[in-house]
């Protein structure tokens, strides 16, 4: 921390800065400028508070130098984290594609969504089995049996799965069924208590920017759930609010590179919710990879016009093998792949 005295500050007030640090267990080194005096504090400076100093005699401001998310930072990891899910991995020279319906609906809408995932090349499965509505009076998930729905549907491919936790106490159950990768969606990004009940188990979490959260907000978010032990996380842009009504949200390119170079941690994006009309998923998704995302989030129904939540962002099958094609083209022209798909697809014994 930096604290940084009022002009004419007397030797007093300075002293005053120094003891308080001094009695936190840091060190001190003091700068005497012609105009302006600096007290700079050595050691860990998380243990001090800015305010704290502000509100003290001769004290122009005080700020931290050493970013408050430390484990997830690029300073504590120099390298790139790459995570790991049943072989398929996130992050490196890999575009890694997740891709399946908005929500579970029932077992025939499961399979068909696995075979055009399978058929398209993405090595991971969505599907929402508890979901998070802005009307109480909308459709809310299948719940459990709605695992159970992903889970056999994906295992005809072998694909791991990717869902959706709102609430820390359906963890166990999630855990239970065996979810590959646990999601903390847009509107949970700082349910703290949730964050922390991720922490600590080891399962790969996919964390949501919030519809409003600013990248540090977001970055603190990770923060918490690498504090409790787990540090397989996957960053997920997917759009924030600005004062545009034209579409959903606003697709924060800037903040794939931006938050790659802040941290260690692999950056994917959700261009179906960026956008919200599948005709702009394509356009989003190419400009995510060209800008270095390390994989997609891309909603794919069956028969999108049918679909029970989300109807107008879903790709059909057809439209999402074309996507995978230009895909495959943009990752090469950044010196990357599209991750392979299994060996064997072929679906398991019924």
């Amino acid at each position: 921390m930096i604290v940084v005295m009022e002009a004419g500050a007397s030797p007093e007030v300075i002293e005053a800065v120094e003891a308080r640090i001094r009695a936190a267990g840091l060190g001190v080194h003091v700068s005497r400028g012609v105009e302006r005096t600096l007290v700079g504090a050595i050691g860990d400076e998380r243990v001090l508070e800015p305010e704290n100093f502000e509100s003290m005699p001769g004290v122009e401001r005080a700020m931290h130098i050493v970013k408050p998310y430390k484990l997830v930072s690029r300073e504590w990891h120099p390298g790139r984290t790459v995570v790991d899910v049943g072989g398929a991995a996130i992050g490196g020279d890999v575009v890694q594609v997740i891709a399946g319906p908005c929500s579970v609906e029932t077992d025939e809408q499961m399979a068909a969504a696995a075979d055009a995932v399978a058929r398209g090349g993405a090595r991971m499965m969505r599907g929402g089995a508890f979901k998070p509505r802005t009307s109480p009076y909308e459709f809310q998930g299948k719940g459990i049996e709605g695992l159970r729905m992903l889970k056999r549907a994906a295992a005809r491919h072998r694909l791991p799965v990717v869902t959706e936790l709102m609430d820390v106490r359906t963890l166990d159950a999630f855990l239970a069924e065996g979810v590959d990768v646990i999601q903390i969606g847009t509107r949970n990004m700082q349910n703290f208590d949730l964050l922390r009940a991720v922490g600590r188990v080891d399962v790969p979490v996919v964390l949501k920017r919030g519809m409003s959260a600013t990248i540090s907000e977001w970055l603190m978010a990770a923060e918490y759930v690498a504090a409790g032990g787990n540090h397989r996380i996957v960053m997920c842009e997917r759009g924030i609010r600005t004062h545009e009504t034209a579409y959903r949200n606003v697709l924060d390119v800037t903040a794939i590179p931006f938050v790659k170079r802040e941290s260690h941690l692999p950056v994917i994006v959700d261009p179906s919710h960026a956008g919200g009309k599948a005709w702009m998923v394509g356009a989003l998704a190419c400009a995510a990879v060209a800008a270095g995302a390390d994989g997609l989030l891309i909603e794919v129904h069956p028969c999108p016009r049918e679909a029970w939540c989300d109807a107008d962002q879903a790709l059909a099958p057809d439209e999402f093998a074309s996507l995978m094609v230009r895909l495959a083209a943009v990752a090469g022209a950044t010196g990357r792949f599209l991750a392979p798909a299994p060996d064997d697809r072929s679906l398991a014994p019924a």
